[in-house]
């Protein structure tokens, strides 16, 4: 496998990721449907709903437009820029394909789309499964055989076979001043926590080998359900990150908010009951701006916290996201969050520049910060930010480590490690000796060459 430059860039855009799907058999005068599934790992768990539901109502799942009766486009409603992609993606496939059925955060503003795609079968918002079955069957009236149309036990799956996403809320309590994601998903609404571990229960039955803890607010898990005890299990996030790591495969938890129970879920890390990384939205360092976002302010106490974790864990990663450009944002104001950057040495760091959301306080704000200086800000950054991840990984030179096999092919096996999540960190590359390898396996390697943002390694004996 050539040495190229990583495949993981600093800009990139999960909001921008589209899921793949299997192509499967159907049988004659079965009706197919289409989904191009855009945004968050939250909107890839809807979709897989969706898509089970449509099979288990004897509907084939069409991988390409133009063998399918009908589409549907889950969208990504949250920047601007997702927002155009969303209806670039409509159009494409009202193009190739002419019968549309929108879904998703673009959703909750139906003029917004239909004003562009009039010819759209059917808008709806996010998470309204029901609704979305329902324009389904008045687009393509299901012709079901309850002979062959048999759900699978594991469900429909947009992501490969050997890692799961496990979805255990939805909506949130915060009112950050640049994010509209309350008022399209609404106020926080956790799963029972014996709902959320039968599902992992059945996904890792199925084959599954890490299972992907998603929400908008990880660390809030069962705050609205007062964690209460169902059938044996608490809604609380420390005793479903025990739960789930009972379970035996890889657990990794998105979206951590940095409250301080998070250090009650830094033993269980230590213990290798869940991987040893976090995803905490950071968002930006000075308390000022800070306090602008609606944030919480106390990053220096955040830097105190990231030194405790480390302690009790040292094997630990962190990944974050960063906001620069912030309306107000002043040159020093800038140059602390660099400074902090020097501090905390985040493993895993992605960045954004500012942009006007529709309906959020932050646009009304004063003081919005040029282009070409946001533009200057998020190089800095990145530059910081990339010097610290490839010097990261140049002390993993040498080590022995256990890694995941993602994709096999002629050239090499593509892997990651515990330090890394699929699609938007990492990867660690095998290209000699792999032949036996298979999707899903985990094995040993030994890290032989490090870059910006990847590993190279051979399988240890």
């Amino acid at each position: 496998m050539s040495h190229a430059p990583s495949q993981n860039p600093p800009n990139l855009r999960p909001d921008l990721a589209r899921a793949s799907l299997t192509p499967e058999a159907a049988r004659p005068g079965q009706p197919r449907i289409g989904m191009v599934s855009l945004g968050c790992p939250k909107a890839l768990v809807d979709s897989e709903r969706i898509l089970t539901r449509l099979r288990a109502e004897g509907y084939a799942i069409s991988p390409d437009y133009t063998g399918a009766e009908a589409v549907i486009v889950n969208t990504c409603g949250f920047l601007d820029s997702a927002k155009a992609e969303s209806l670039d993606a409509i159009g494409e496939a009202l193009r190739e394909n002419g019968r549309v059925i929108v879904t998703g955060c673009l959703g909750a503003e139906p003029d917004y789309i239909t004003g562009t795609h009039p010819k759209v079968l059917a808008v709806t918002g996010p998470h309204q499964y029901e609704q979305v079955l329902d324009a389904v069957h008045a687009a393509v009236p299901p012709a079901p055989d309850p002979f062959v149309d048999l759900l699978p036990a594991s469900g429909v799956s947009l992501t490969p076979r050997h890692y799961s996403y496990l979805k255990i809320s939805e909506g949130c309590n915060h009112a950050c001043k640049f994010c509209i994601i309350p008022d399209m998903r609404g106020r926080l609404v956790s799963r029972p926590a014996h709902a959320v571990v039968r599902e992992a229960e059945r996904l890792v039955e199925a084959g599954v080998k890490e299972l992907l803890v998603i929400s908008q607010d990880t660390s809030a898990y069962g705050l609205d359900l007062k964690h209460a005890e169902e059938r044996g299990h608490r809604a609380h996030i420390t005793d479903l990150a025990r739960d789930l790591g009972s379970l035996g495969a890889w657990v990794r938890l998105h979206y951590v908010y940095p409250y301080p129970h998070v250090r009650n879920l830094i033993p269980l890390m230590a213990e290798g009951l869940v991987l040893p990384y976090l995803d905490i939205p950071f968002q930006h360092a000075h308390p000022d701006t800070l306090k602008r976002m609606a944030r919480p302010a106390a990053a220096a106490k955040t830097l105190d916290e990231i030194a405790a974790w480390r302690r009790d864990c040292p094997d630990i990663t962190l990944r974050s996201t960063f906001i620069v450009g912030y309306p107000g944002e002043t040159e020093a104001e800038f140059q602390t969050l660099l400074d902090w950057m020097d501090e905390a040495q985040l493993d895993r760091v992605g960045c954004f520049q500012y942009e006007n959301v529709a309906g959020a306080r932050a646009n009304t704000l004063p003081d919005h910060v040029a282009p070409e200086v946001k533009q200057e800000r998020w190089d800095r950054f990145m530059e910081k930010a990339q010097a610290i991840s490839e010097a990261k990984l140049a002390a993993k030179v040498g080590q022995r480590m256990d890694v995941i096999v993602d994709a096999v092919d002629d050239e090499g096996a593509t892997c990651r490690t515990k330090a890394d999540a699929p699609e938007i960190d990492g990867n660690l590359f095998i290209d000699e000796g792999f032949e036996g390898l298979t999707p899903g396996q985990i094995v040993t390697v030994e890290v032989d060459e490090a870059g910006e943002y990847d590993l190279w390694g051979r399988l240890s004996d």
